[in-house]
């Protein structure tokens, strides 16, 4: 099966579906830091939609679209319009990773914020239903795939991303999470990773 890993260069989902025995690679504008240059597309993925791709997974950016970043966008409780306009463009090349003409999609994002209006997700998964002692909500677009299974439940977990730090001061619920950086933030956790390679092997 050829699969087209979207907006990635950790190779973390190319390197699943490679292990699985597919034509897999990723593509990115950033250089791969996944050890693998010659499964890497270093290049606007827009440009490499219509190759003859039986799967894509893809990661659009989240910057300006994800509900993580409502202080930007609603700075001083007023609509920031260039931020709004931003994220009207990253809602374009959502779209376009969603009706891609490829038969298989799965794309992937965190929670949106309902201004954009994106379509409604087929799921919501968690790293601790894959065997990682986190929590992560991520949200999957799909076509023509089956929902995603768990694979390893963990009952024990913590936020992996920084909620509320400003409520900090004001004796609010808030976390620092475990990710460091927004690199790190947005890398597939491997257990998830395996049960797309697993369970979207045998379209």
């Amino acid at each position: 099966m050829k699969v087209l890993v979207a907006c990635e260069e950790s190779q973390v989902v190319c390197k699943a579906f490679r292990d699985k025995g597919h034509e897999a690679y990723s593509c990115d504008t950033e250089p791969c830091s996944g050890g693998h240059e010659e499964w890497h597309i270093q290049n606007d993925v827009l440009n490499h939609l219509e190759e003859g791709w039986d799967l894509m997974i893809a990661h659009p950016p989240c910057t300006y679209l994800s509900r993580v970043s409502a202080r930007f966008l609603y700075g001083g409780g007023e609509l920031n319009q260039k931020r709004y306009e931003l994220g009207l463009k990253a809602k374009e090349f959502f779209m376009k990773m969603l009706n891609a003409p490829i038969k298989h999609i799965a794309v992937e994002n965190p929670t949106p914020f309902k201004i954009f209006e994106l379509p409604t997700p087929t799921q919501v998964i968690q790293p601790y239903q894959y065997g990682h002692p986190f929590s992560k909500r991520t949200l999957l677009w799909l076509k023509n795939l089956q929902p995603l299974k768990q694979t390893k439940l963990i009952s024990d977990f913590k936020p992996y991303l920084p909620s509320n730090t400003g409520g900090k001061k004001r004796g609010q619920k808030h976390s620092s999470g475990v990710s460091k950086n927004s690199k790190q933030s947005s890398k597939t956790f491997q257990g998830i990773a395996d049960a797309m390679a697993e369970q979207w092997s045998n379209l």
